[in-house]
């Protein structure tokens, strides 16, 4: 059954029955501001504006329940901008109040701003009413409450994405460093992040030191480093360069002390990582869908936690297309009468999901066959260009995910649909 997109809008719409009270919340670090409209967009009552505290919340419940007695509303449904973290204490504490809660794209509640007053003023209580409006007309997401498991995965991916950028700091300015003080060193290690060259720069990282030393020196200092370690010859090598190099001679104990923390800082780091995974990998062995996922060949564990931390649980969605949309992977179309523009992804979703399934399937292409069937015949016998090609096997990807999650069903190779060989 195709997936349309109408259908779902058309069912948005629905839902704000003439027995809503659509209350539109404008999210701030301190003080939130709320406005309420009924189904045709009629505003009900004042503005509320209320402290981000349990006291606030509070009064923002009696509001609302005092608004729903005096106009005779039977159900409340609350829309509000994800915006930063601000939001997620008020979402989840209505939540357990039994009131509905939904999202609004931000980029959208910009667009919207001058439909009530046509004007480009902005305030916090217009935004409440913006926000207000565009539930009403059907333009929300649905929140989906995410499990313990889920909401660690999440938790340890972030996690994890700063700890990368973190480390790979480090290995950049250790690379500056070598360049500036010992820049020879690259002609015996060629990778400066390796485990020789680490050891190298932690030891004896100026070349004026090693200048001064005996091969057998250097090779006994890399053994209290390394199980296995370079010989004598390089050894031997990385004097003869020491006495030759054209790196700086000044400031040579200020530069140290930046070596050394820039060292510890990619210890640091590097032990911290591999933490992460660990528990990143225990998390997934809670999720019993993801045990079959993983038995895909292509898929790693890296990659399917960053995709259900952003996913969340994969059989909430109905359709693949529902996953590429969360991603922000639909397609966008610009268009007017004989005027045709170039259709692009839309990325008005999550980047990080974007990015875990796009990695993801290109880890398909070059490990599973049956990815590597399909994007070859994509390429070779269809023409198509091949980041066409990739695209179009994300939604396959996609589509596998969704359906084996909310069938529980392992993987089988026959329903990826094989090509057929061609004949000689």
């Amino acid at each position: 059954m195709k997936f349309k997109m109408q259908d779902k809008q058309n069912q948005l719409i629905e839902r704000i029955s003439s027995q809503h009270l659509v209350v539109g919340v404008d999210i701030a670090q301190e003080v939130h501001v709320a406005r309420a409209v009924n189904f045709r967009g009629i505003i009900v009552g004042d503005p509320l504006s209320f402290n981000n505290n349990e006291e606030g919340f509070a009064r923002l419940l009696q509001w609302m329940n005092q608004l729903q007695t005096l106009k005779g509303f039977d159900s409340t449904i609350v829309g509000m901008e994800p915006t930063g973290h601000y939001w997620i204490n008020l979402s989840k504490w209505l939540y357990e109040q039994d009131i509905e809660v939904v999202t609004v794209n931000p980029h959208l509640v910009k667009k919207n701003k001058e439909n009530r007053d046509n004007s480009r003023s902005k305030s916090d209580k217009k935004d409440a009413l913006v926000i207000a409006d565009m539930v009403k007309n059907g333009y929300y997401s649905f929140i989906r409450p995410a499990s313990e498991a889920f909401e660690k995965l999440r938790v340890l991916m972030s996690n994890r994405d700063m700890t990368i950028k973190r480390l790979v700091s480090a290995v950049n300015q250790i690379n500056r460093w070598v360049d500036i003080v010992f820049p020879e060193l690259r002609q015996v290690f060629k990778d400066v992040k390796g485990k020789g060259a680490i050891a190298t720069l932690r030891l004896f990282p100026t070349p004026l030191e090693l200048r001064s030393m005996k091969a057998q020196d250097i090779v006994n200092g890399w053994k209290t480093q390394m199980k296995r370690q370079a010989g004598l010859k390089k050894a031997q090598l990385l004097i003869e360069l020491a006495k030759h190099s054209v790196g700086t001679h000044q400031a040579l104990d200020a530069y140290k002390l930046h070596l050394e923390q820039l060292i510890e800082e990619f210890d640091l780091a590097t032990i911290q990582l591999e933490r992460v995974e660990k528990e990143v990998t225990e998390v997934l062995k809670q999720i019993t869908f993801a045990r079959k996922l993983l038995t895909i060949k292509g898929i790693s564990e890296i990659a399917l936690a960053g995709i259900l931390g952003e996913a969340g649980d994969l059989s909430g969605f109905a359709h693949g297309n529902s996953l590429l949309r969360h991603a922000g992977l639909h397609l966008a179309e610009a268009s007017s009468g004989k005027w045709k523009g170039q259709i692009v992804l839309s990325k008005r979703g999550r980047s990080r999901l974007r990015r875990f399934l796009y990695l993801a399937t290109m880890s398909l292409v070059m490990n599973n066959p049956d990815f590597k069937e399909l994007h070859s015949n994509n390429v070779h016998v269809k023409k198509m260009k091949k980041m066409k090609s990739i695209m179009k096997l994300i939604n396959k990807f996609a589509r596998i995910l969704v359906g084996m999650a909310r069938k529980n069903e392992s993987y089988r190779p026959d329903e990826v649909h094989p090509i057929t060989p061609l004949a000689a």
